[in-house]
């Protein structure tokens, strides 16, 4: 069974800063895209940033663009996403996503969740 270890969140003040890690199979990792997605109760899991398996290619959703960076190591099967000038609309669990043509299926982590709050 394939296991992704999210870990990172917790609760931060507007403004502050976290670093979010997902851990994957490297059997796998290599080879796929990563993802980050979120979600709060009552609404649906959005995207929030990906990266192909090379770096090759970056996406951000454009309520993150210019405070998140998504990156990855593949020498660590190692996702992140930096997240700067945290905003209280930013408070949900965020997951990581590993998917790609040569996966059989997509595989998503159990979310680490993140607070923004004074």
């Amino acid at each position: 069974q394939v296991q992704l270890v999210e870990s990172g969140g917790g609760l931060v003040e507007p403004g502050g800063s976290l670093r979010l890690s997902c851990v994957a199979p490297g059997s796998i990792f290599r080879i796929a895209d990563a993802g980050w997605y979120r979600q709060v109760p009552g609404s649906p899991r959005e995207l929030v940033a990906t990266i192909t398996s090379h770096s090759s290619q970056i996406t951000y959703a454009d309520f993150v663009k210019g405070r998140f960076t998504i990156a990855r190591d593949n020498s660590k099967n190692t996702a992140y996403l930096d997240m700067m000038s945290l905003k209280p609309e930013d408070t949900a669990v965020y997951y990581c996503k590993i998917s790609g043509p040569f996966l059989k299926t997509d595989y998503w982590g159990k979310g680490t969740p993140v607070t923004v709050s004074s």
